[in-house]
C-alpha cells in the first residue's frame, strides 16, 4: 500500500468530495492562493477554482457565520481554522449558531458543515497558540468532534465528516502534516463514533486519540519489555465516544490508564472515567489513571514543555502503579 503525508490525506478527501459532491467547498485563510498555510490545500484552487476554494480576510467570526449560512441554504461548506485557538474568535457561531440551529428551527434548518484546522501545542508558540479545545465542543450538544492520529484515518474520517448533516469540529495536529502512513488508493469511509483497538493486550487498557496516540505505543513498547502486555485504543472521535469498545477491552484487562493532551479539569479522560465506574466498576482491579497537560497555561521554554506535556515516562509509572497495587 502506499505512503503519503498527512496533509496529503486531508487534501485527498476534500479533492475527492468537491469532486463528487459540487456543493462543497472550502474556505479559510491563505487555503486559495498560497495554497494553505500547512499546504493541506495545495493545488486545489487550480482545480476547484476561485468559486470553491475561497480566500477569507482574519476574521473568524465572519467567515464562520458566511459557512454556517451557505449550510443552512443547502451547500456543504470546510470551514478551515490555521488553528483552533482562533476559533475562539468564532466561538459563538459555532455554539449558538452551527450546533443548535437543527434544534431550533424544528429539523428545518441542517448544518453539514466541517471546521477543521490544527489543534494542540506545535513546540515553542507559547500558551495563546498551543491549547486543546477538544473538549469544550464535545461539550455541545448539536456537534460532532473528531480527533484523528495518522492519515488514514484523517482521509477516512473527513470524507464522512463532510458527508454528515451535522457539524463537525474536525481537529488535526500541527506536528503531525508531514507524518506518513499507509492510505489506499480506492473510495473508503470511516464511520464517527467508531474507535480503533490499535493494539491488543491483556494486562491493562491504554485509551488516548490525536497525536498523543504516539506517547501510548512508545509507552506500550517499553512495557513490553517488563511483561506488561498493553491494549491500546484510539478514540478517533470523542463526540460521541465509543464508550462500549472502552468498557469491554476494560472487563477483559481490569485496569485502566487514559492520556490525553487537554487540561485535567472538565477533560475527556474524566468523562470516560465515569462511564468506565458505571458499567465495570465490579472488573477493576485498581483505581483508573489518567495523564493530561500540566494545569497551568502553556509554557514556552522547552524545558517547561516536556515537564508540561503527556509523555512516555509518566504514562509507563501510571501502568505499573496500575500494575502493582
Amino acid at each position: 500500500m502506499r505512503e503519503i503525508q498527512f496533509r496529503e490525506a486531508l487534501r485527498e478527501a476534500m479533492s475527492e468530495e468537491m469532486r463528487r459532491d459540487k456543493s462543497v467547498f472550502l474556505m479559510g485563510e491563505e487555503v486559495a492562493e498560497y495554497n494553505g498555510a500547512y499546504k493541506v490545500s495545495q493545488g486545489m484552487l487550480d482545480e476547484f477554482g476561485p468559486e470553491r476554494i475561497l480566500d477569507t480576510p482574519i476574521t473568524e467570526l465572519g467567515f464562520a457565520g458566511l459557512g454556517i449560512g451557505a449550510a443552512m441554504n443547502g451547500l456543504r461548506p470546510i470551514i478551515e481554522f490555521m488553528t483552533f485557538n482562533f476559533s475562539l474568535v468564532a466561538i459563538d457561531q459555532l455554539i449558538n449558531g452551527a450546533a443548535k440551529m437543527l434544534y431550533m428551527s424544528g429539523g428545518q434548518y441542517p448544518v453539514p458543515i466541517v471546521f477543521r484546522g490544527a489543534t494542540g501545542n506545535a513546540g515553542q508558540l507559547a500558551a495563546q497558540h498551543s491549547q486543546n479545545f477538544e473538549n469544550w465542543y464535545a461539550n455541545t450538544p448539536g456537534l460532532k468532534v473528531v480527533v484523528p492520529s495518522n492519515p488514514y484515518d484523517a482521509k477516512g474520517l473527513l470524507k464522512s465528516s463532510i458527508r454528515d448533516n451535522d457539524p463537525v469540529i474536525f481537529m488535526e495536529s500541527e506536528l503531525m502534516y508531514g507524518e506518513k502512513g499507509e492510505v489506499p488508493e480506492g473510495e473508503y469511509l470511516i464511520p464517527i463514533g467508531a474507535a480503533d483497538v490499535i493494539k491488543e493486550g491483556k494486562d491493562v487498557t491504554l485509551v488516548s486519540f490525536g497525536k498523543i496516540i504516539k506517547v501510548a505505543n512508545e509507552a506500550a513498547k517499553e512495557l513490553e519489555k517488563d511483561g506488561i502486555s498493553c491494549e491500546i485504543i484510539d478514540l478517533r472521535t470523542i463526540r460521541p465516544i465509543d464508550y462500549k469498545a472502552i468498557v469491554d477491552s476494560v472487563k477483559k484487562t481490569n485496569r485502566l490508564v487514559i492520556v490525553e493532551e487537554a487540561w485535567p479539569l472538565a477533560s475527556i479522560s474524566s468523562e470516560v472515567t465515569y462511564h468506565v465506574q458505571k458499567n465495570a466498576f465490579d472488573y477493576l482491579d485498581a483505581p483508573i489513571q489518567r495523564i493530561t497537560c500540566a494545569d497551568v497555561p502553556f509554557p514556552y521554554a522547552p524545558t517547561l514543555i516536556e515537564v508540561a506535556l503527556p509523555n512516555v515516562k509518566k504514562t509507563i509509572e501510571a501502568v505499573k502503579s496500575v500494575m502493582y497495587v
